[in-house]
């Protein structure tokens, strides 16, 4: 059940301590408060929650407040509520009235969280931040275009960059041998537990040889160097373990010890390691190194390996990412657990951004594996010039002009790698740490929103900066203070909440 709260959200100065203080409205959890349109998405938040039936759901403030905080922080689920217990801005940034001293959730929580607040949604409040105060920015302009007539297109207007990166996934580098050798171990498992259900009615438990297969796996498994033949040789006898464990679980299966009495995780693990050997059989048998839709991770089977062909990092294992950014904003368009040419979603991204301003991109910034002839022909027809040379055999005689579009335009691109380096450095793009598909996509989609408001907040602190430096001397003292320095803070102080949430227009 999910039921609104009737108290608007709560004022910096409203904000009750227990020791007699007031949170400064300079701080950047109160200016990033302000920046989210927290009310806009909570009615589409509530459809979840049933409006008569179970206990009263946490505020969408709180869950998308608590899962921002942890992002920027870069804690763990049980940290980030510490930091929430321990912090009266963070308190008031995610909803709540006055300090309190206890936890407002249990860090189990953050996992329903991220189930409750999918991809979609993240992206649809990014967009949002970001479209009202590009529109701030670009008032006057938009003044300039409104007197044309019904009916007639907006003008081509902004720059697009498009490129691709993968969130890398917390696994352990895959092996052939080490998912067969893990399968083996879980199957074991398996058997032990179906042979509990049995115990008395079946004369003797089903051989399994473990230890034997143990010693195989690690006679290998700890060598420096492995010959081709010795590796085959390893896969082939763990393969033949899988298969009988496998044999042996639906003996016991048969006989009355039913699957429903395994927990879930193991469910799922039995159905995964039933895919793994079959793939793993057909390699083997094939003498290959790719399988359609190739599972590397028992535990996590949607992540597939992503093939970079990056010095240091030629293949990663994790979600493939389209990225969009604008004027240094960045967007996520899309995520695939599948290694996916990239250059079909060029179309799809651009018309997301008509969607989003109301008009085509003046020029779209890509790399070569987006220029194509079809996108190419594409963009043309609307008026979009893509970068980089034409296809074909490159002219004999190059302009000065034309070499110069075309280092202006790779200079261009080096902003989306930027934000790239910045969600994997200062952010948890460069390994995401949950488990599941829906709760890994909707990490990613918090990062990227994280950046963004990152960025409006270097904004609005420059701009506090800017007051101290550019308000004019004779403007301060036309105020009835005694002191120069208490005239000066005071004015500022002000200035900082009467103009709060609206920073873009200060240093007009």
């Amino acid at each position: 059940m999910y039921r609104k709260e009737e108290q608007p959200s709560p004022a910096p100065e409203n904000f009750e301590l227990p020791f007699e203080g007031k949170l400064s409205p300079s701080n950047r959890w109160v200016i990033m408060a302000e920046l989210i349109p927290w009310d806009d998405f909570e009615e589409e938040y509530a459809k979840l929650f049933s409006a008569e039936k179970g206990a009263p759901a946490k505020p969408f403030r709180m869950a998308l407040g608590i899962l921002i905080i942890k992002e920027k922080l870069g804690t763990s689920d049980r940290e980030t509520i510490e930091q929430i217990r321990e912090n009266p801005y963070l308190q008031y940034f995610i909803g709540l009235n006055c300090y309190q001293q206890e936890p407002p959730v249990e860090a189990s929580m953050l996992v329903h969280f991220r189930k409750r607040i999918d991809v979609d949604l993240v992206n649809k409040i990014n967009k949002e931040i970001v479209k009202k105060e590009k529109e701030k920015l670009d008032k006057e302009i938009k003044k300039k275009d409104l007197p044309q007539e019904k009916g007639k297109k907006l003008k081509n207007r902004g720059k697009l960059i498009l490129d691709e990166t993968c969130a890398p996934a917390d696994i352990k580098y895959p092996t052939d041998l080490g998912i067969l050798n893990q399968a083996r171990i879980e199957t074991e498992r398996i058997i032990d537990n179906l042979y509990k259900a049995l115990r008395g009615k079946l004369r003797k438990k089903p051989r399994i040889s473990r230890h034997i297969a143990r010693k195989e796996y690690l006679k290998v498994a700890k060598k420096g160097k492995v010959s081709y033949q010795e590796r085959r040789k390893a896969i082939e006898k763990q393969l033949k373990y899988v298969k009988n464990n496998l044999g042996h679980i639906e003996d016991l299966n048969q006989a009355g010890a039913s699957l429903k009495n395994l927990s879930k995780r193991q469910q799922n693990l039995l159905e995964t390691i039933k895919k793994v050997y079959k793939q793993q059989r057909v390699m083997w048998e094939n003498k290959t190194q790719s399988v359609p839709q190739r599972i590397v991770s028992l535990t996590q089977p949607h992540i597939r390996p992503i093939v970079r062909g990056k010095a240091g990092k030629p293949i990663e294992f994790g979600a493939k990412l389209s990225v969009s950014c604008v004027d240094n904003y960045v967007f996520l368009d899309r995520i695939s657990w599948e290694n996916l040419n990239e250059s079909c979603h060029l179309k799809e991204q651009v018309e997301k951004y008509r969607e989003m301003f109301g008009y085509y991109p003046e020029s779209v910034h890509v790399d070569k594996i987006y220029r194509t002839r079809e996108n190419r022909n594409w963009c043309k027809e609307r008026g979009i010039r893509i970068s980089g040379p034409k296809l074909g055999r490159p002219p004999k005689n190059v302009s000065e002009e034309e070499k110069k579009q075309a280092r202006s335009d790779e200079s261009f691109r080096n902003a989306i790698e930027g934000k790239f380096g910045q969600a994997k450095s200062s952010f948890s793009l460069n390994l995401v740490m949950t488990k599941l598909p829906e709760t890994s996509e909707t990490s990613i989609a918090i990062t990227f929103l994280v950046v963004n408001l990152s960025r409006l907040l270097r904004q609005f602190l420059s701009l506090y900066l800017w007051l101290f430096i550019n308000i004019k001397t004779d403007e301060l003292f036309n105020h009835n203070y005694i002191n120069e320095n208490y005239i000066y803070s005071k004015f500022i102080e002000r200035k900082i909440i009467n103009w709060q949430g609206n920073y873009r227009l200060l240093a007009a």
